[in-house]
């Protein structure tokens, strides 16, 4: 019925061996960047948590002058 190709799969390797290799492909920062990005995104989700405080007292004080 279905005509199959005459192309061989490739033998699988094994689940570690492959994980290992694209493991050795990872660059790594090093630890001055780490702390950079670190501080930027402590400093990101203060300052969101900030603006969603302000939004959320806004608009708590908006629906009370409402009601």
């Amino acid at each position: 019925m279905s005509e199959t190709t005459g192309t061989a799969k490739a033998p699988k390797k094994s689940f570690f061996k492959g994980l290992k290799a694209e493991f050795k492909k990872i660059v790594w920062p090093d630890q001055e960047t780490v702390g950079k990005q670190t501080v930027v995104v402590l400093a990101v989700s203060i300052a969101l948590g900030l603006v969603i405080a302000v939004l959320d007292f806004i608009i708590k004080w908006g629906l009370n002058f409402i009601i």
